[in-house]
């Protein structure tokens, strides 16, 4: 799983989804790219998710690079627990996905295998996603 190794602070406010994605919004390392259409919280395991998809298509010398990572602290508090008292423990980590933004990169395969490939790791992730090609 995608865990920072540290974090300035444990917790972290929700913050806001607004606006679109300033940087990492081009196709840089690959030839292929999966790019976020609308904002979204994407979790440690949804990336992974994606991730063991797209390796699954690129087992004969294809290449893959995951251009976010998640560093956001999400906090829970256990069931039936009062208001107040506090915030939770930290249980997860997500990266907040807007749109624009590059999620995935790949090459070394033809565009239709390709194209299969993050059609299936789109349905992995809890944003809306398109298939685009490096200009």
């Amino acid at each position: 799983m995608f865990v920072p190794k540290r974090a300035k602070f444990r917790k972290q406010f929700r913050g806001k989804m607004r606006g679109i994605s300033t940087r990492g919004n081009d196709v840089v390392f690959g030839q292929y790219g999966l790019k976020a259409l609308s904002a979204g919280w994407i979790t440690t395991r949804q990336l992974e998710a994606g991730r063991r998809v797209l390796t699954r298509y690129t087992q004969k010398g294809g290449r893959v690079w995951i251009r976010i990572f998640p560093d956001k602290p999400i906090t829970d508090k256990p069931p039936e627990v009062r208001m107040g008292v506090g915030k939770g423990d930290v249980v997860d980590y997500v990266f907040t996905a807007k749109p624009g933004r590059i999620i995935y990169e790949m090459s070394g395969i033809p565009e239709d295998q390709a194209k299969i490939a993050m059609k299936t790791a789109a349905g992995k992730m809890p944003v809306k996603t398109t298939f685009v090609i490096k200009r």
